[in-house]
This record gives C-alpha cells, structure tokens and sequence, in this order.
C-alpha cells in the first residue's frame, strides 16, 4: 500500500502514484501554473493559491446512486483522485499523462484439482500476513467474528509467540450484535481481546466522521470502524484488517443474485417491469441486520436491466426516478443523467474475464472496494493514527484469486467464498466457517428513529447551502415514513446526512 510523488530532477517531470488495489488515497488537482496534490483533499484545500470549490454536479449524481465516490471523481471539479494502479506523469511544460501499471488479469482454465488452490491459498494467505508483521510499533488485529478477519487473526497468532491483540464492537441492538463470534475467535486463537459496546450517542460524532471521509462517504459502518480504530489505538499502533476477502472470493449476495437474475428473466416482462415491482414496494421493513424487504426491492429492481447493470443496480441507494424526485430543480441536469451503471459498464468491459463471477469480482475491485470499503477503513483508522494493513489484498494473493476456479470461489447458490471455507475449517471454530454472512452493519436505521433523529431533521431541514439541493417535501417525507415506521429508509437518510454534514462542512464555511 502507497502513494507518493516523485520529482525526477533529470527528467525535469513529477510522478504521482497510487497502490495497484488502492489502499492509500491520492488527491490531486492541475491548474494552469500549478499542480497540489496530497493523501487528503484538505491539504489541497489548505493551500492559499487553491481556491476553487465548486461543486461537480456528475459526481453528486453517482454519490446518490451509491453513498460512495467513485474515483477519479470528487465532490469538487478541481480537484480529482488517482485511480488505483495508476500514476501521473507531469513534464516541466505542462504535459501530463495517466496510465495504468498493473491491473488484474483472469486464467480461465485449464484448472488444478481443488486441493491445488487450497494449499496455495494457505501458502499466500499465511506468508502475506507474516511480511505485514514486519513493524517496530505494537500491533494487532480487527476481529468480526466473520471468516476474512478471523482467517488474519488465527494467521497472525500462528507466526507470533506472544498472543495478539484483537479489538472488536457490539451494539446495544441485539440483532447487529456479533461479539460472541469474535469472542469465539480470540478463545480459539488464544489473543487478548478488547471489546467496545456502542449506541446512538456515539453516532453523534457523525459530523467528525464526515470530516475525516472528506468526500463523502456515507457507509454507516464508519461509525463502527471509528470506534474500533479509537480502541485500538489505545493499545497498539498498526493492525490488520480482513478488507479484500469478498471481492476476491465472491462473499457478496449479489454473485448470488446474477444466477437468480437469470432465472428471474425468464418471467414474462409484464411481471417483471411491473407487477412485481409494486409488490415488492409493498413488504413492510423488517428492520433487521440484512432486511428481506429491502433485498428484494434491490433485486426486483435490477431485475428489469441486464446482467452487468443489474450488478451495479442491487447497490443502488437513490434510483435515477428517485434522485429526479428529490434533486431541486436548480440542481444542473447532470446530476439526474449521471448512473453508476456508466462506471459499472466501463469496468465491465475493461476486464478480460469471462466466467461471471470473475467479471463480477473484477468490477467489485475496481469500484466497490477501493471507493467505500478501503475509504472507510483508511480513513477512520488514520483519524487515530492508527495503520491498517490488508493481508488480502497482497497483490500475489490477488492475481492468484483470479486463477481460482469459479465454482470454488461461489459453489451452488449457498456457499459463498467456499475456498476460503474449506482451507480454514480444520484452523477456525466450526460457528465460523460455517455461519453465513453478515456484513459489518450497524443499526443506523433504529439510530435514526431515535438518538440521531434530531440531528437528522436539524441537519437535513436547516442548513442552507444543502437545502438548495434538494426538494423539502420529498425530505420531509423520507424523515416522517422512516421515524412512523411505515418505510426503512436509513440507507437514503444517512446518505444524505452525510452529504448535509459535508455541505456545511466544506461549502458553507469559508475556510477550513
């Protein structure tokens, strides 16, 4: 993981690059006599000869699709990120050019029997988490009590012979309260653990939270990472993280979702583009961890497009129809005409994988990972001077997991990242490998209905410069269905919190 800049002073030319996955983030932005660049946007912000802050309306139109930016996009138009795998060369004279150095290319067959890949697995997994353990300053681990983290922490326990430290959070909702997994872990793995309960109140460090993203972001377990790098901190220095595992080995339920895309298509469209859609509008919220309702909307809805936008779609947060509903009518067109399938369609292409779980996988590392799963970690974890490391994505362990067969990274429709399951099951609890997924989600939904309610009306209805984006009755309404209970829209709310918090932050205030 880097980034950094180079002044060649032979060649007279400066070279920005960025990490091949992007771990590290890279800010830039090219003026006519200058160029600024730094790891966060505020550095470029900070400098007296920048003063450009408008707003690109495009990348607005993709963060509602989403609650991420994707890269090289920004909130401001000036000021842009390097991709991942990319550097920047910029001559003497003002010539400057961007390519790619290294990107992930898919063997397709002919394949090793599946024993093959488990002992290479092993071999990558163990050897990537002991270079990482190369440090003068204390370290430990993040522990979930899913099957990526703890894969990290019992490798990290193997190569050391003092026990580690693991650091996890509950929450006072019971439902999104995993403890007693990673509990489960730190006893099997022998570490010394340390745990952190949260609630609503810690929540409210929401806008401290959005000052750190910086572009935004809006994954509401932020909150969660913020708290766990906080605890961490007090006691180490660097950890590691399970970051990378799902991408790479189709953890995700929407690689299960393209082979029930496929049966889906085969109903006639009148059910499809219609009579489904209002039935699945109509599933009360369940307010769970992983709410039913909410999945099949996001599938009855992608269901209606091909297969690679349906990808991108069971992500969507603000549809196109919504987000020309909410959008003000000052808002520029482009923010309602840009749609992340653009980008998912131009990653699509891009790739030289065929089978669809690759192709999957290949977007997935290109968008999805570095533009909010690694932004959330980055960023929450430097906010505390702490250093996060990501074993899984040593670029080894990546251009192996695209030599692994596909049916052992999805087998069937129910045993996602199956390579990784069967290579642990003898090293890890059987709770662990077997349980299925969860994701690292918090209760936001609840939080919003009760502790954040009244920074979410105050901030979402009172600031100005947001206010202008946006139509208030549509707001109003989104508040008084989630807070009635008559709709789950946590994922819409908290992302335009966040973008509320961020307005005020880096647009309503005149400096830094």
């Amino acid at each position: 993981m880097f980034a950094w800049g180079l002044w060649d002073s032979v060649r007279r030319c400066l070279w920005l690059v960025r990490d091949r996955l992007g771990v590290k983030p890279l800010f830039y932005a090219l003026t006519e006599k200058a160029i600024f660049f730094g790891s966060e946007i505020k550095a470029i912000l900070a400098h007296p000869d920048f003063t450009q802050r408008e707003v690109d309306y495009e990348a607005l139109g993709y963060y509602l699709n989403t609650n991420w930016m994707p890269a090289p996009y920004t909130l401001l138009r000036d000021v842009r990120q390097l991709l991942p795998g990319h550097h920047l060369v910029l001559e003497a004279d003002g010539q400057c050019q961007i390519q790619s150095y290294w990107d992930v290319h898919y063997q397709e067959g002919p394949y090793q029997p599946s024993s093959h890949y488990v002992e290479e697995f092993l071999s990558l997994i163990s050897d990537s988490v002991k270079i990482r353990l190369v440090s003068d300053v204390p370290f430990g681990a993040f522990l979930s009590g899913g099957l990526d983290s703890s894969t990290v922490a019992y490798w990290m326990a193997q190569h050391q012979q003092q026990p580690i430290r693991t650091f996890s959070v509950g929450f006072e909702v019971e439902a999104f309260d995993e403890t007693t997994y990673a509990r489960a872990v730190a006893a099997h793995i022998g570490s010394q653990h340390y745990e952190r309960r949260l609630s609503a109140t810690d929540a409210t460090l929401l806008e401290r939270l959005v000052w750190h993203a910086e572009e935004p972001t809006a994954d509401s377990s932020m909150v969660a990472m913020y708290a766990v790098s906080q605890l961490a901190r007090e006691h180490v220095t660097m950890v590691h993280s399970g970051d990378g595992g799902d991408e790479l080995f189709a953890g995700y339920t929407t690689y299960t979702a393209h082979y029930l895309h496929k049966l889906y298509s085969l109903l006639p469209g009148v059910l499809r583009q219609s009579i489904l859609p209002a039935l699945a509008q109509r599933i009360p919220p369940s307010w769970g961890k992983v709410g039913l309702d909410e999945q099949v909307r996001r599938f009855v809805y992608g269901g209606r497009h091909d297969s690679d936008s349906a990808h991108a779609l069971w992500r969507v947060v603000f549809t196109q129809e919504a987000k020309a509903q909410l959008l003000s009518p000052a808002v520029p067109q482009i923010a309602c005409q840009a749609h992340i399938t653009t980008l998912y369609q131009q990653a699509f292409q891009h790739t030289d994988a065929r089978h669809p779980i690759n192709r999957m996988g290949y977007v997935d590392t290109r968008l999805y990972l570095p533009n909010d799963m690694l932004v959330k970690v980055d960023r929450m974890t430097m906010a505390h001077g702490l250093e996060a490391r990501t074993p899984f994505l040593d670029y080894r362990l990546v251009e192996f997991a695209a030599r692994v067969p596909p049916h052992l990274k999805l087998r069937g429709l129910r045993h996602k990242k199956h390579l990784v399951k069967v290579a642990m099951r003898d090293k890890l609890p059987p709770q662990i490998t077997q349980r299925k997924k969860a994701g690292f989600n918090v209760p936001n939904a609840h939080w919003l209905r009760g502790d954040l309610r009244d920074l979410a009306y105050e901030a979402l209805l009172n600031s100005s410069g947001f206010a202008a984006l946006v139509r208030r009755p549509v707001v109003e309404r989104l508040l008084r269905e989630h807070e009635q209970g008559k709709a789950d829209h946590s994922h819409q709310l908290w992302g335009l919190l966040s973008l509320a918090l961020w307005w005020r932050r880096f647009q309503d205030k005149a400096s830094l």
